[in-house]
């Protein structure tokens, strides 16, 4: 399983210090060609169809996902089903001949209004189609809190779950966001968490590390 380096609050100098280690002792090299990745299928309470977009870095080591439609809350205005909100995203990734890939880190950021006595949690899991082997984190955070939030997932090199090579597998992540009012009271108060991107600054960013396949004997 992989293990949590960074949580929320991660500053973009740190994160990047790490990343460099880590794709320095790893010697992770991005595929010289052009990766595709296409939405197949989204599902859940927190992303209808339509509200979910993917994007690639030109230099084929990252992607984002931006979600329009991600909140979860309780109290005053809530619906007893919005304590928590989930949403699975099912990848088509297609990589280049002679290439694996594996998720090496996941930025997940939004706002949380959380009430005194009230808490949230974020988790996400990463699997391949078929396979048994799945990478999940929870983030907890209390109240009070009224404030963007961030958590990052970081996974360490010998850990990380690799596409198989040589076979078309899509690749699964299930994100979750739950709130939970505690000891504040739901009857006055409203406490909220979201993961989307209505105003376009608000997103989840996946890294990815390489290593070619080795050859067919």
């Amino acid at each position: 399983m992989s293990r949590a380096l960074l949580a929320g609050g991660a500053t973009a100098a740190v994160l990047a210090s790490l990343l460099a280690t880590q794709n320095a002792s790893a010697s992770i090299v991005a595929p010289p060609d052009k990766i595709v990745i296409e939405v197949a299928t989204v599902n859940g309470s927190g992303c209808r169809p339509g509200s979910a977009a993917v994007a690639v870095s030109p230099d084929n080591t990252a992607f984002t996902v931006t979600y329009s439609e991600y909140l979860a809350k309780v109290g005053v205005g809530a619906q007893p089903t919005d304590f928590r909100k989930n949403c699975q995203l099912n990848l088509i990734v297609h990589v280049p001949h002679g290439f694996t890939y594996a998720v090496a880190s996941a930025d997940y950021r939004g706002f949380a209004s959380l009430q005194s006595g009230a808490t949230a949690t974020q988790k996400a899991s990463y699997y391949f189609q078929g396979s048994p082997d799945t990478a999940s984190r929870t983030h907890p955070f209390s109240g009070p809190l009224d404030d963007n939030w961030q958590a990052t997932d970081e996974t360490d090199w010998g850990q990380l779950v690799w596409a198989p090579c040589g076979v078309k597998r899509n690749f699964n992540i299930n994100t979750e966001i739950r709130v939970n009012a505690g000891t504040s009271d739901p009857k006055k108060t409203t406490s909220f968490m979201t993961m989307d991107s209505t105003d376009g600054a608000i997103n989840t960013i996946y890294r990815l590390a390489w290593k070619e396949c080795p050859e067919p004997k």
